[in-house]
């Protein structure tokens, strides 16, 4: 059973009076949370209001007296208990709000405390399921709708805490925390967990419908209050698409550079002169190639006859039988009744995928059933074997989703109706019924794990395949259907930019904090060269102080007069402990501790490291304190850092020529590039997408499908993998997965075609 509220467990909650909090930091969390309650408490009540008028309803409209009742209690406990539910509420919120510099802390007790105790074991009910699943679901709605305003709100909540950036988790003052917040203020109601999830339905819909613009409004407050007031999101990258197509002027001077140099070139070796090479594939969503060079229906038929007399060479011959006259073919319009029948007969549900060969088999022997012998025109039969062999190519690029092969079972009838109909549908890569295929294919592609594949696609899926088989395959359906399935993937993919375009923020962000860091620690090293410091002295200036400048740099830029003023101050800080006297930082001890707590150092301990820098060394004698200052910096994470560092990677040996012409390559590539990595020995890959790479630090940022960050890497590491066949560049001409299996299927047949040619040709010359 659900564990109950306990009033005599009931700890007290922690306030913002009593936390131990900056003076200035305790205003500014009062004054949010005199926001955030002044919005809230009225919603409460009106909503409050509203969920007793929906059980009253729910009685009224009960189907027997038993639910009734229950609806009567509920109604008769939220009444009985609801004057305590905005307090306590309110007090949650406030608790949240306090602790907000000791997240780490409270991170591990939580940690510790969701270590499950023998006496605390249970079965979990489907009901505490369902209400996770509810509360989840709702935060991560109002996550999207507010993703902006979220991020760089928690931006300036981790300026607050003296930490790093709050993601949406952890913000006090994010969706989920208000959500779960109320769950837990919900508690001592003791209604039935249905009424529960129907009370948190109603906040959603009353509470949090204007979550936006409360996000919008606590960041004004804050920017009023001057916490990072020029924060801002401002888009500056161009759209992929400008930058694939070169413009005509460029081309022509690119041809005759090109024609000018030609005899320059012959004598390079061939890594010196690297092409172009193909375009890469910047966008969302997959686009059909170019139909130029595509084969025709005749020249596709002259193949499979190739093929078919190679496979009769090579196939033993069977004594010859007396003459029977054929089968009369069926007709087109035979053929696809028979097509139609089968897929009204075909049992549904999840299936691996269908050989059109035993789609074939099934219409012939329904044809036998019916007491007539029947066989398939050439042009007929040609149709079904090109098509089996596109199906076979995209079988093998399947992960082996049930869903995704039902679908395409259910597919293949209206496909073969299009493609009797019209033979040439196969050469047309823009046609409606293969940019269905494509999708519905896609949805299912090994490149895509089942962690990054999309669950809200499906039913779109489904809806468009069941289209076309209501309407037996024709042009118009499959036109409708992609179109409307065309219209949810941009909608997904502006969705997927969207979440795209926070992490690129991030990581330009992560990039202007290390240029001030080095930038920082170039200054200080040309103000301490050539000077003997204590060590003490020398490590809190390497880390405590470099903080300070890195801030000053970040905020306020290189020719700004707080720069200058803090390498001043370094400048005597240095002179002060080489003897010179520390007269002359008495009246600076005020600037510097006050610079050290704008990096997060708690007062005590920056009037210490303030006191250890302008002391001097005749007073740096303190060895108890310095053992104890030390131990804090040491467990305390540097300006920009999570507290778990990563480990820093080992030097590479050069690069070689290969390596060296990826490197080149990817550093000309353009941001939105799709990407496929290597996971396994079988060849198995994923697509990921290059978001952002940074042409100071050399670090690659990428993204999967769905905009979120899936991996790191430097220019170096991927242009090494590249050299090896472990990362390729997504090329545009065989961007979607329909193009890559029919170009396979066609090399086959070339393959077949061109032995054929060269046996014949032998079997004619070989004497008698």
């Amino acid at each position: 059973m659900p564990a109950t509220f306990d009033p005599l467990n009931a700890s007290p909650r922690a306030t913002l009076a009593t936390a131990a909090l900056p003076r200035r930091v305790r205003r500014l969390l009062e004054q949010l949370y005199a926001l955030v309650s002044d919005e809230i408490a009225p919603q409460m009540e009106r909503m409050l209001a509203e969920f007793e008028q929906q059980l009253f309803r729910q009685a009224d409209q009960a189907r027997n007296p038993g639910l009734q009742s229950g609806y009567l209690e509920t109604l008769r406990l939220v009444r009985l208990r609801r004057s305590d539910l905005i307090p306590r509420y309110l007090s949650g919120l406030e608790a949240s709000l306090s602790g907000v510099r000791d997240e780490a802390a409270r991170m591990s007790r939580s940690a510790a405390a969701a270590a499950p105790e023998f006496r605390e074991l249970r079965l979990v009910d489907d009901s505490e399921v369902d209400e996770n699943t509810v509360l989840r679901s709702l935060s991560s709605r109002h996550e999207s709708r507010a993703g902006l305003g979220l991020m760089l709100l928690g931006q300036r909540f981790g300026v607050l805490a003296g930490m790093p950036a709050f993601d949406c988790e952890r913000l006090p003052v994010g969706p989920q925390r208000l959500i779960r917040g109320f769950a837990q203020a919900c508690q001592p109601l003791q209604i039935s967990p249905e009424s529960r999830l129907d009370l948190y339905r109603v906040f959603d819909q009353q509470v949090m419908l204007g979550y936006a613009a409360l996000v919008e409004s606590m960041n004004q407050l804050l920017v009023r209050e001057n916490v990072l007031p020029s924060l801002s999101f401002v888009p500056l990258r161009t759209r992929p698409q400008a930058q694939d197509k070169p413009a005509p002027a460029a081309e022509a001077a690119a041809r005759g550079a090109d024609s000018a140099h030609s005899a320059a070139d012959a004598d390079k070796s061939p890594s010196d002169t690297r092409p172009a090479g193909p375009r890469p594939y910047t966008a969302w969503t997959t686009a059909p190639a170019g139909t130029d060079g595509a084969p025709d229906f005749a020249t596709l038929q002259r193949w499979l006859a190739e093929r078919r007399d190679l496979v009769d060479k090579l196939r033993p011959r069977a004594a010859p039988a007396d003459a029977a006259q054929p089968p009369a073919p069926l007709s087109t319009a035979e053929l696809v009744a028979g097509l139609e029948r089968l897929d009204e007969a075909a049992v549904r549900g999840a299936q691996p995928l269908r050989k059109i060969a035993d789609l074939r088999q099934a219409v012939l022997a329904q044809r036998r059933a019916a007491g007539a012998d029947a066989a398939l025109s050439r042009e007929d039969g040609d149709v079904f074997e090109l098509l089996g062999l596109l199906f076979d190519e995209i079988e093998q690029r399947l992960r082996g989703d049930a869903l995704i092969s039902s679908l395409l079972n259910r597919l293949q009838p209206p496909l073969l109706h299009a493609a009797l109909r019209d033979r040439s549908l196969l050469a047309a890569d823009g046609h409606p019924a293969l940019q269905l295929l494509n999708t519905v294919a896609e949805a299912g592609a090994r490149w895509t794990p089942n962690e990054d594949a999309d669950p809200q696609l499906h039913e779109p899926l489904r809806q468009a395949v069941e289209h076309v088989v209501e309407q037996r395959g024709s042009a118009q359906s499959f036109d409708s259907a992609n179109q409307r399935l065309q219209e949810h993937l941009h909608a997904q993919a502006r969705k997927a930019e969207v979440a795209e375009r926070r992490f690129v923020e991030a990581a330009r962000g992560k990039e202007k904090l290390e240029l001030a860091k080095r930038r920082a620690q170039q200054a200080l090293e040309q103000t301490v060269a050539g000077q003997r410091l204590p060590r003490f002295v020398q490590t809190l200036l390497n880390q405590a102080w470099t903080d300070v400048l890195t801030l000053t740099q970040l905020r306020h830029g290189e020719d700004s007069p707080a720069w200058q003023r803090q390498l001043q101050i370094t400048g005597q800080i240095v002179a002060a402990n080489q003897g010179a006297g520390s007269d002359a930082l008495r009246g600076l001890d005020g600037d510097i501790e006050h610079a050290l707590t704008l990096v997060g150092y708690h007062g005590d301990d920056a009037r210490a490291i303030a006191r250890q820098l302008t002391a001097g060394p005749v007073a740096n004698e303190d060895a108890a304190s310095r053992t104890e200052l030390a131990m804090k910096l040491r467990q305390r994470s540097r300006l920009g850092e999570d507290n778990a560092a990563a480990a820093p990677r080992a030097p590479l040996p050069p690069r070689d020529e290969r390596e060296q012409a990826c490197f080149d390559r990817l550093r000309a590539l353009p941001f939105g590039t799709w990407f496929e990595f290597v996971q396994n020995q079988q060849g198995d890959a994923v697509r990921r997408r290059l978001s952002w790479f940074s042409p100071v630090t050399d670090n690659a940022l990428f993204v999967n499908q769905r905009g979120q960050r899936a991996a790191e890497h430097s220019l170096d590491t991927l242009a090494r993998m590249m050299a090896r066949g472990q990362a390729r560049v997504v090329e545009h001409e065989r961007s979607r997965l329909v193009d890559r299996a029919w170009h396979a299927a066609l090399d086959a047949l070339r393959g077949f075609g061109g032995r054929g040619r060269d046996d014949g040709a032998l079997a004619q010359g070989e004497p008698t």
